[in-house]
C-alpha cells in the first residue's frame, strides 16, 4: 500500500474517532455549562457543581476567608502568656525548643531572649474568651467566634506556608480551596463568579501570586476572579466605545457557536471554560456595577465598618463588599490583607495592622448576623503561621520583634456551623509547643469542607494517573469545633 492510498484511511479513521468523541463531547458540554447558557432551572440549587454534592446537608453555603498574610503573632492577639514578664531576657530553654527548625533570620543568633507582649489581655463575653487589648472590636463578638489556639503548619517561610493554607500543598500547582469548592459545589449566583478575590491595597508585605487563587489542574473556569480597586473592578468589564449591549450579545452568540463547534471537534475542556467565561463576563457587566455601588447602604453600615469602608481597596471596603457578595450567592470570598510580618518594631507594626483590620472584621460578623446570613456563612480569620516567643535581633526596653513560628498559631472562625464562644486547643507557657488538641492545615480544610456538606475524602480529581484531593491523604474533621 502506498503512502497516497494509506493517507485517506488514516484521515478517515481520525475523522471517525473525532466524530465519536464529539457526541460524548456535546453531552459533556451541555452538562458542564448547565444553566450558564440554557437559562435558569429552578429545580437545581446551584449552577454547575458535581452530581451527588453536597454529600450531606450543609451547615454553611459559602465561605469568607479573611487571610492575614505575614503571620499575626498569637502572643499579641489570642494566646496570652502573662508569665513571660518574669522571664524577660532569659534564654528560651532547649527543653522547649527541642532542636526545632529555625529560619535563617534567627538561626545565627547566639541567644534567644524571651519577651512578653507589650499589650494586655482581658476576658470578654459570657464565654470569657481572652482577647488582646489590640482587638477591642473583635472583643465585642467574643461570643460569636470560636478561637483555635492550636493551629500548626509544616512550613516555616511565607510562600510555602501561604500556599499550604490556600491549596493544601506547599508546592505550587494545586487548586486553591475556592477552586475546589467552585468545582464541587458550583455557584448559587447566575451573574457573579463562584469565587472572588480581593486584596487590601497599599499595605506592602510579602507578595501574593495569582496561583494562590488559581485552579491548578482543574479547568481554569474554577479559578478565582480578582476584583481591582482602581478602574473597572474586573478587567475588560466595559465594552469598547461604540459597542452597544445588543451588538455585544450578537457577537458573543456567534462566538459561542464557533467555540461549540471547536469543542465538538477536539473535546478540550478549556473551550468550555472559554464559553462560560464569556457568558459570565457579559452578565457581570450589569451585576458588578450594581454590586460595587454602595450609595444605597445606610449611614449606620459605614459607622459599623468604619470610615475606610467608603474607599475602594481598603480592608474595610473589601469586608463590606464581601457581605454584599455573600448576599448575592458567591460561594467563596477570599480577602487578603498583608503586612503582619513583624520581625522588628513589632509593637508599632501590629498596632497599625489591628487598627486597619479589627473594626471591619468584627463588623462583617455583626452585619452578617443582623441580616440572618451568619448561620450559613463560614467566616475564617488567620494567617499562615505564628511568631516566636523569643526576640529576633536585639531586645531593648521599648523594641522587639518576632520570627516565624509554625509550631503553633491562632485563628478564629464564626458562623456556618461553628460552635461560638469557645476557645479550642492550648499551648505551653511559652506559646511554643501545642499541649492540647492540635489542628493542622489538612484538619482545617477537612472541617471547612464538612461544614459545606462535603466529605473531603470524596471530592477528588484525577490528574496524571492518580486522584487528588484538597486534603491529599490527610485531614480529620475537628468535631469539637462544630455546633
Amino acid at each position: 500500500m502506498t503512502a497516497e492510498t494509506h493517507a485517506p484511511e488514516i484521515d478517515t479513521r481520525r475523522h471517525f474517532f473525532g466524530k465519536a468523541a464529539s457526541g460524548v463531547g456535546a453531552i459533556a458540554l451541555a452538562h458542564l455549562l448547565g444553566r450558564d447558557l440554557n437559562g435558569s432551572d429552578a429545580s437545581k440549587p446551584a449552577l454547575g457543581g458535581l452530581d451527588g454534592l453536597p454529600h450531606y446537608a450543609p451547615k454553611a453555603k459559602r465561605v469568607i476567608w479573611l487571610f492575614q498574610s505575614g503571620g499575626p503573632s498569637q502572643i499579641e492577639t489570642f494566646d496570652p502568656k502573662p508569665g513571660l514578664a518574669k522571664l524577660r531576657g532569659q534564654d528560651l530553654p532547649e527543653s522547649i525548643r527541642k532542636g526545632q527548625r529555625l529560619t535563617t533570620m534567627t538561626s545565627g543568633q547566639s541567644s534567644f531572649p524571651l519577651v512578653e507582649s507589650a499589650f494586655g489581655f482581658q476576658q470578654h463575653g459570657e464565654s470569657g474568651a481572652w482577647i488582646s487589648d489590640l482587638l477591642p472590636h473583635t472583643a465585642r463578638i467574643a461570643d460569636d467566634i470560636g478561637i483555635v489556639r492550636s493551629m500548626h503548619t509544616d512550613a516555616i517561610n511565607h510562600d510555602p506556608a501561604v500556599t499550604f493554607l490556600q491549596t493544601g500543598a506547599q508546592i505550587a500547582g494545586r487548586p486553591s480551596v475556592g477552586a475546589w469548592l467552585s468545582y464541587g459545589l458550583g455557584s448559587e449566583s447566575s451573574d457573579l463568579p463562584a469565587f472572588v478575590v480581593m486584596i487590601t491595597q497599599g499595605t506592602g508585605g510579602q507578595p501574593l501570586y495569582d496561583r494562590l487563587w488559581g485552579s491548578g489542574f482543574l479547568p481554569t473556569r474554577y479559578q478565582g476572579v480578582k476584583f481591582r480597586s482602581v478602574g473597572d473592578p474586573v478587567l475588560y468589564l466595559s465594552d469598547p466605545a461604540g459597542i452597544s449591549r445588543d451588538q455585544r450579545r450578537t457577537f458573543l452568540d456567534a462566538l459561542a457557536k464557533l467555540n461549540r463547534k471547536q469543542f465538538e471537534e477536539y473535546g478540550d475542556p478549556e473551550i468550555v471554560t472559554r464559553i462560560a467565561q464569556y457568558e459570565m463576563a457579559f452578565k457581570m457587566q450589569r451585576s458588578v456595577p450594581e454590586l460595587t455601588d454602595l450609595s444605597g447602604e445606610p449611614e449606620r453600615v459605614f459607622d459599623l465598618y468604619g470610615k475606610d469602608a467608603r474607599r475602594p481597596g481598603t480592608y474595610a471596603y473589601n469586608c463590606l463588599l464581601a457581605r454584599r457578595l455573600a448576599e448575592r450567592g458567591v460561594r467563596f470570598i477570599q480577602l487578603y490583607h498583608r503586612g503582619w510580618d513583624q520581625h522588628g518594631s513589632l509593637k508599632q507594626g501590629i498596632q497599625r495592622q489591628t487598627k486597619t483590620t479589627d473594626q471591619a472584621s468584627a463588623a462583617l460578623v455583626m452585619d452578617l448576623k443582623q441580616r440572618g446570613l451568619l448561620d450559613d456563612t463560614l467566616v475564617v480569620w488567620g494567617g499562615e503561621f505564628g511568631r516566636t516567643v523569643y526576640c529576633q535581633g536585639t531586645l531593648t526596653e521599648s523594641e522587639y520583634g518576632r520570627d516565624h513560628h509554625p509550631r503553633c498559631f491562632s485563628i478564629w472562625m464564626a458562623g456556618g456551623g461553628i460552635q461560638p464562644g469557645q476557645t479550642y486547643g492550648a499551648t505551653d507557657e511559652f506559646s511554643y509547643n501545642i499541649t492540647e488538641n492540635p489542628v493542622d492545615v489538612h484538619d482545617l480544610h477537612a472541617t471547612m469542607l464538612h461544614l459545606l456538606g462535603v466529605d473531603h475524602t470524596k471530592l477528588t480529581f484525577k490528574f496524571q494517573g492518580r486522584r487528588f484531593r484538597l486534603t491529599d491523604v490527610h485531614g480529620n474533621v475537628v468535631k469539637p469545633l462544630l455546633s
